[in-house]
């Protein structure tokens, strides 16, 4: 007898489509399932394949037409954002007693060339993501008397990698660690829209995550929901586990406790930097609020949804969520979230899709939801070995976890950095900085090609280096650049 049922589909031209291509799905998924040998795994496996069935049915629908967003329906969401300046300052320190703090702490951090969990890497002092976290939450429990727990949901590509990072806190009186898993979907071959893998213990190459937005099943699932609220938890802050700008802020908490807003979204005003990135906007669709990623936009809206002109604001991914009321949702037959395409290409060439979901997407589905417009300053994401050259640099230093602006430095906002391709991996970042550069008065930065910086190296102003294909530029211990163009091939003791 099949484990899987269709959903139920209107009655249009492409709905025999739709239900042959679930009738094969179907087939599939129920020889994944039985080739799991124990009964207690094998339940838990048929869940996470139950919930991948109803996310590629819907992708189907969509697929063939039958649900589609309709851009002249899109209106701007100003009037459901509040400016964190116009939030209250005052606190009430027993609030956090019903708070609970997630990291989002799947990433491997391939695109700057790790192959571990990504919040593992030295970001400062020696200190890694988790590391600087753990802090942030011990001064909070300890200065306000609490006690916040802290949860790290992994994915099985980063659960073991964060388990040892993590062991070393295992003694700590100030602060509770635990870790769950979020699920694991199989990669869907494009052209036969079939999985990839052929039996539940293949490889993980044929496996994903499914993106954030599985926290809210993984969650219920994993039986972490039910256990914050038998704790005495209402409250969750979610962020990314490489935001180094995603702390507790209890002006916010309180302000969600006042305006009884069941999940909060802090966005940031978009800059120059910010338009070609992906990143995801509110929106007023219909009335109701909703979060619109790039992926889902048509593409000839692509150039007006990039634009800061249009769309003024972005989602950091430092979500506020209302656990009871989570819970009365997922009670309620859960949520549909919009479903994210992400193309891929395996190791053999074979070319693949990966659906996905945004966690930011489940604001349609809380009452008095709403953004908050936080400063930009809790927006510190290290996604390149550029971030991370600004944040292992001068601008920054560390108090209990916490980056705090140096004070010495004249103006408001952070220098432009901009390295090229020989800085892209990690490895290679290291290599090429002997240590990191005085950057305090430093406005921009680009490098290109292949360069290498001395110790105790100064920038200022606007610096660019360029090396040509094939030259090489070395600048040696203890120089300093001001307002410098470097163009050529050669050690900087020449000039």
């Amino acid at each position: 007898m099949p484990l899987f049922k269709y959903h139920r589909l209107p009655r249009r031209k492409h709905a025999k489509s739709v239900a042959t291509g679930t009738n094969s799905m179907r087939a599939e998924l129920d020889h994944l399932v039985y080739t799991v040998a124990e009964n207690v795994s094998r339940k838990a496996f048929e869940s996470e394949m139950q919930s991948f069935f109803s996310l590629f049915t819907r992708y189907l629908a969509e697929k063939a037409g039958m649900e589609k967003l309709d851009w002249n329906r899109i209106e701007s969401a100003e009037n459901q954002v509040i400016a964190y300046d116009h939030i209250s300052e005052s606190v009430d320190s027993k609030s956090l007693k019903k708070l609970a703090v997630l990291k989002v702490n799947g990433g491997l951090g391939t695109s700057m060339g790790m192959i571990g969990a990504k919040s593992a890497l030295e970001v400062k002092n020696d200190l890694n993501f988790l590391d600087l976290t753990v802090r942030q939450i011990e001064h909070l429990n300890t200065t306000h008397g609490v006690d916040v727990p802290l949860i790290l949901m992994t994915s099985f590509n980063t659960h073991d990698d964060t388990l040892r990072t993590v062991k070393k806190y295992a003694g700590d009186q100030m602060l509770r660690i635990s870790t769950f898993n979020q699920s694991r979907y199989p990669r869907i071959l494009k052209e036969s829209f079939l999985p990839c893998p052929k039996t539940a213990d293949d490889d993980k190459s044929a496996w994903y995550p499914p993106g954030h937005g599985d926290l809210y099943n993984a969650l219920l699932q994993s039986g972490v929901l039910d256990n914050l609220l038998a704790d005495g938890k209402e409250y969750l802050f979610v962020s990314n586990s490489d935001n180094l700008g995603a702390v507790v802020d209890q002006r916010i908490l309180q302000h969600m406790i006042d305006t009884k807003a069941e999940f909060l979204m802090e966005v940031t005003d978009k800059t120059k930097a910010d338009v070609k990135v992906r990143r995801g906007t509110l929106i007023n669709y219909d009335g109701s609020i909703r979060l619109l990623e790039m992926a889902q936009v048509p593409s000839e809206y692509i150039e007006e949804f990039k634009s800061v002109r249009t769309f003024k604001i972005f989602n950091t991914n430092n979500m506020w969520i209302d656990l009871r009321a989570l819970k009365r949702i997922m009670d309620n037959g859960g949520m549909e979230l919009d479903i994210i395409v992400n193309p891929k290409m395996t190791e053999k060439g074979d070319a693949v899709i990966q659906l996905e979901t945004a966690a930011g997407a489940a604001i349609k589905h809380f009452k008095n939801a709403h953004g908050i417009n936080v400063p930009r300053s809790r927006f510190l994401p290290v996604k390149s070995c550029s971030d991370l050259l600004l944040i292992k640099s001068d601008i920054y230093s560390l108090e209990h976890g916490q980056l705090v602006p140096n004070p010495e430095r004249m103006f408001a906002t952070v220098p432009v950095i901009k390295l090229g391709d020989h800085f892209k991996k990690i490895q290679q970042f290291q290599k090429r900085f002997k240590t990191i550069p005085t950057i305090i008065d430093l406005d921009h930065l680009t490098v290109t090609g292949d360069v290498y910086f001395g110790r105790n190296v100064t920038l200022r102003g606007t610096v660019i280096v360029v090396a040509n294909e094939g030259q090489r530029i070395d600048i040696p211990d203890g120089c300093v650049l001001e307002n410098r163009l470097l163009s050529g091939n050669f050690t900087m003791i020449e000039l």
